[in-house]
């Protein structure tokens, strides 16, 4: 079977910001913890609400070994194999 590939790309570089009296880790990073337990989860939702949208593309999450605090990689296929449901 033959097979085209293209990457792309959407990278969120986080930052947090504290006064110059700050001694560094006192938040035990909830800053982060906020990220990873409320912001990401909303994120990857709102892309597969999306996604569903285009029913001629299937999605889903493929792990190639990171820790799901590092990265996610969502592997979107379109199959020209199978007849076209009209």
């Amino acid at each position: 079977m033959y097979q085209e590939e293209k990457t792309f790309y959407v990278r969120f570089s986080l930052e947090a910001q504290f006064p110059d009296d700050y001694e560094g880790e006192d938040d035990a990073h909830a800053w982060l913890h906020d990220w990873d337990s409320r912001v990401m989860p909303e994120v990857l939702k709102s892309i597969f609400t999306t996604l569903r949208k285009f029913p001629s593309w299937s999605a889903r999450v493929r792990n190639r070994g990171m820790a799901q605090t590092e990265e996610i990689e969502i592997t979107l296929m379109r199959d020209y194999s199978k007849p076209v449901d009209s």
